[in-house]
């Protein structure tokens, strides 16, 4: 069976993707998008992909309001989030802290590093997530969630924004620049902290495969799944999770979207998968 995938170039899926790790039940036609987020939207919208990367906020959304996709236990990208956070240290020093009633720009609201930040923002430094005036520059993923968000001017650049003073600070942007500095002054050791509190290290993107394949194709789908499986294997460099801790991860930012209303209710993880695809 061929299979329409969306995979970005990863260590973890490097091997997949030059063809190193074969199958003798199933083959993958790689389609581009670049970055790989661009292709989220349309396999939301649109189911245009058999199996998809997707990052595991839109999932989270996605399943909130019936799309037809089933998770794999199977993680794409994983990262710790404290280093994707700038303010203009021009306009003077910011401390976490320091954001309410403030102007706080992030591409879209629904970005998974924007929930896992706004969520440690909240629930490690007291931030009050309502006090801030969100400014986005793109719509979610996922059509139907109503975005109650500031958009930015037409043509307006996040960073650009940042500089000249209109934002006085940004999520979900790493960038090297003079007058930018981090958030979290000491990033490495804040995250060292905050992973001693929770044991998390923070998922961004796993896979998702069409729920009908599922249904109609579960060999095909355990497939996928071994696939991905021995592809991550030929890395070090690729995430590696044991089921206890992909729980814990999907446990936490699951409340995390639920806090910020992204979904109506925090799911328990079970639901995220299928009979085929579910964890234990």
């Amino acid at each position: 069976m061929r299979l329409r995938t969306l995979l970005g170039d990863h260590p973890g899926t490097a091997a997949l993707k030059n063809g190193s790790i074969k199958s003798d039940l199933v083959a993958f036609d790689f389609v581009d998008y670049s970055p790989t987020n661009k292709g989220f939207k349309p396999m939301v919208r649109e189911g245009a992909f058999d199996v998809s990367e997707m990052a595991i906020v839109t999932y989270l959304m996605a399943k909130s309001f019936g799309k037809p996709m089933v998770l794999l236990p199977n993680v794409v990208v994983a990262r710790f989030q404290h280093e994707y956070a700038l303010y203009n240290a021009k306009f003077g020093t910011l401390i976490p802290c320091d954001l309410n009633n403030r102007r706080v720009g992030i591409r879209s609201f629904t970005t998974t590093t924007g929930a896992w930040l706004r969520g440690i923002l909240a629930n490690d430094y007291r931030v009050d997530l309502s006090s801030i005036h969100w400014v986005t520059f793109e719509e979610a993923h996922v059509a139907e969630f109503r975005d109650t968000t500031a958009r930015a001017p037409a043509g307006k650049q996040i960073i650009d924004m940042l500089l000249e003073g209109e934002l006085d600070a940004v999520l979900g942007e790493k960038v090297e620049h003079p007058g930018l500095k981090p958030l979290f002054p000491d990033a490495a050791s804040e995250e060292n902290v905050w992973f001693a509190r929770h044991g998390v290290l923070p998922i961004n993107h796993m896979a998702v495969v069409r729920r009908s394949l599922s249904e109609k194709n579960p060999e095909i789908v355990r497939e996928v799944h071994r696939l991905l499986v021995e592809s991550a294997k030929t890395s070090p460099a690729a995430p590696r999770f044991s089921t206890d801790e992909m729980h814990r991860s999907l446990e936490l930012i699951i409340q995390y979207t639920a806090q910020q209303g992204l979904i109506p209710r925090a799911f328990d993880v079970d639901e995220l998968f299928d009979d085929v695809t579910r964890i234990s």
